[in-house]
């Protein structure tokens, strides 16, 4: 997924960063903001769904190809 956000995003993106945690917490933020909860929404991301909505932040008229579908 890390490396699949980097291509997709690769001017805007700097690093991709993973924080070990416990509790099955997986988290997404993007400058401070939470962009994705696993424990919010009660499963585990779809890639499209992170692409979007990382897209929605920083570059709401791009379009994502395939990944807009």
């Amino acid at each position: 997924m890390a490396q699949e956000l980097l291509q997709t995003f690769e001017s805007d993106i700097a690093r991709v960063s993973l924080v070990p945690g416990s509790g099955g917490i997986f988290d997404i933020t993007l400058n401070d903001q939470l962009i994705y909860s696993r424990k919010q929404e009660g499963q585990f991301p779809e890639l499209k769904v992170i692409k979007q909505r990382i897209r929605d932040v920083i570059d709401p008229t791009r379009s994502l190809g395939h990944s807009d579908n």
